[in-house]
């Protein structure tokens, strides 16, 4: 044992002594911001108060029912889970690698009892017959000994093996913040887009009740030979048609209904939603400025940290070309016989270094190391297109929702312009100066009207949905993991099961 802890000692000031990483450091890609987004330009400032909240961003919304709903979406989503379950695995990868900066050292104990041929033919054959040294008859063999392998980091494969595993784990912890994140915008969506499908239905139950009032005026006014015939059918048409819209709603939304329940990994046929009709308007959003989103977007973050992996492997392909250098001892007790097995006599031990080095390999680490930068490039270039996609997703909903909120406020004056004119046409048909045909098809714009502006209203909702999204949904970098945090076995976090947030600092602080 004197003999590996000097061994190991030895070893040790070897690897301070001479250790360094080969390869290029890893710098962050320069991505160029601009100062402000196009699309800001009308767009309703936010107060100090109207921040996206960190974590429970849909607060914002001030829903009760979202937020119950939101907040089952991190417990039991099961596409999250899958998330979840990769981001342990690539911190257990992490943990893997950094073993290789450990000797590797077993033990083992065997018995063997053996008996060698008389009969063989052997250059150390005796003149009886029998074999040089053994008499033919059984022999018994005890060992036990402890074996010592240390490859010795000098050119840092294994440090960088390590970083690039570090990185990835981090990249993953990206990913599953980018999934919790779209999952619950998705269920968002979901919500508003049902509550506008119930405004809708609500609307088509009250037309469908004013349509029944029609029909039976029409009725008596024919009963009394003021009507013809056929006003009552065209009256009981339009009211038809109007139910057959009604009932055509509830398709879209069981579909919704099944799709929040499945996002929330509950069965569709244990979830129910009471009809909600849609009356709000989207609340005030801080966009802030395009800087600032190269923090606040987990799936930039993600992208990011995969440069710093595919930067590390680089170092790892050319420490390829440097030679190996491993330690190797050996140390035991070995006798034929149990009761000399532990005296000294029996004690065997080997110990020393070995360094190899690759002289032809056809071209091989060349390919790798190539391979290696371009990967890298590769990581690069989709990291810069995420930003630009960032960038895109903020300007388009920030325009969503501008000219939606002015397209609603001239819709409105449409449908106050179609009231006006059913309610003019319909006292001219009372007064029988216009036919049944006019009042139908005023009711018909009307509608229609009212109708585009519930879904302008769902759409501008939406599109508020979108905007946290690619604003981060009050995410920051600071909220990634750090090196230290993917490299421990248990996540800081674990018990938190609502949301998993590992404390750490910025991914290019590492």
């Amino acid at each position: 044992m004197r003999y590996l802890r000097a061994l190991a000692l030895a070893g040790a000031a070897l690897a301070l002594m001479t250790a360094c990483s080969v390869g290029p450091d890893y710098v962050r890609p320069a991505m160029v911001s601009p100062d402000a987004y196009k699309e800001l330009d009308g767009w309703k400032i936010a107060q100090p108060r109207d921040g996206i909240a960190r974590g429970a961003w849909w607060d914002i919304f001030d829903d009760p029912q979202l937020n119950a709903l939101e907040a089952r979406v991190s417990i039991s989503n099961q596409n999250l889970a899958v998330a979840e379950a990769q981001y342990r695995e690539a911190r257990a990868l992490v943990r893997e690698a950094r073993a290789g900066y450990f000797p590797t050292v077993t033990i083992g104990a065997g018995y063997t009892r053996s008996r060698q041929s008389t009969t063989a033919s052997f250059s150390g054959t005796s003149s009886t017959g029998g074999i040089s040294g053994f008499s033919g008859q059984p022999r018994s063999d005890f060992q036990v000994g402890l074996d010592f392998s240390w490859e010795l980091d000098v050119w840092g494969r294994i440090r960088r093996t390590v970083e690039s595993n570090r990185a990835s784990a981090q990249a993953t912890a990206g990913d599953l913040e980018a999934a919790r994140l779209s999952l619950q915008a998705e269920l968002a969506q979901d919500y508003f887009q049902l509550r506008t499908l119930d405004a809708q239905k609500r609307l088509l139950d009250e037309t469908v009740a004013d349509f029944e009032q029609f029909l039976r005026l029409t009725e008596n006014r024919f009963a009394s030979g003021v009507a013809s015939q056929a006003d009552v059918v065209q009256a009981e048409t339009q009211l038809k048609t109007t139910q057959s819209q009604a009932i055509d709603v509830g398709v879209q939304r069981a579909q919704l209904e099944h799709a929040i329940a499945i996002l929330m990994g509950q069965a569709p046929a244990t979830f129910s939603l009471p009809p909600i009709p849609l009356d709000a308007a989207p609340p005030a959003i801080p966009a802030g400025v395009p800087s600032e989103l190269l923090e606040r977007r987990p799936d930039i973050a993600a992208a990011e940290r995969r440069v710093a992996a595919a930067n590390a492997q680089i170092g790892v392909a050319v420490a390829a070309y440097y030679p190996s250098i491993t330690i190797n001892a050996s140390s035991g007790l070995e006798s034929s016989s149990l009761a000399k097995w532990f005296t000294a006599a029996s004690r065997f031990w080997s110990v020393g270094p070995g360094i190899s080095q690759t002289v032809f390999d056809g071209g091989l680490r060349r390919a790798q190391t190539d391979a290696a930068r371009a990967g890298y490039d590769a990581t690069v270039a989709t990291y810069r297109q995420t930003v630009l996609a960032a960038f895109q997703g903020v300007e388009d909903n920030l325009a969503a929702l501008r000219i939606l909120e002015q397209e609603n406020g001239v819709q409105d004056d449409a449908v106050n312009a179609a009231r006006k004119s059913v309610d003019l046409t319909t006292n001219q048909y009372k007064a029988g100066t216009v036919s049944y045909l006019n009042v139908i098809t005023v009711q018909t714009i009307a509608l229609t009207d009212e109708i585009t502006t519930i879904q302008i209203r769902g759409r501008r909702m939406a599109a508020a949905v979108l905007l946290v999204q690619a604003l981060g949904g009050g995410w920051t970098a600071a909220e990634l993991p750090s090196s230290a945090d993917v490299t421990k076995r248990e996540d800081p976090q674990e018990s938190d099961s609502s949301r998993r947030q590992p404390p750490g600092r910025s991914a290019h602080q590492d």
